[in-house]
């Protein structure tokens, strides 16, 4: 049997999730990724992941909808939204949820250091 994955990255453009994916790996995170919210929330490792990075907008459920999910039902991962141009509504909901929001396009390294920090510094 395999380990679970540390990350899940939740991004519907597949050239994002292999670019963050392909990032996250050369500084040893396991990723397991997915292009909707639904197919994150079915997977049977969901709770053992150890932090999130999930696109707000997405077919299907969001981003910050996929986070409140997790949490109902007792995952305590820590979350990073990506998105461009968050609404003051996505803004203030992530803010209450404890959720980070990093902007895109993410152009520079920001992104996997901090998941890094979280994985395994904090």
């Amino acid at each position: 049997m395999t380990r679970p994955a540390e990350l899940a990255l939740v991004d519907d453009d597949p050239a994002v999730r292999h670019a963050l994916s392909f990032a996250f790996e050369t500084l040893g995170v396991s990723v397991a990724a997915f292009g909707d919210g639904e197919s994150a929330l079915e997977s049977p490792h969901r709770l053992a992941w150890r932090c999130l990075v999930l696109d707000q907008r997405l077919p299907g459920i969001s981003g910050l909808d996929v986070h409140d999910r997790l949490r109902a039902i007792g995952a305590r991962a820590p979350s990073i939204l990506i998105t461009t141009q968050p609404s003051r509504d996505v803004i203030a909901r992530a803010l209450s949820a404890g959720v980070e929001i990093f902007e895109k396009p993410l152009l520079d390294n920001r992104l996997p250091a901090r998941v890094h920090e979280l994985l395994y510094v904090s």
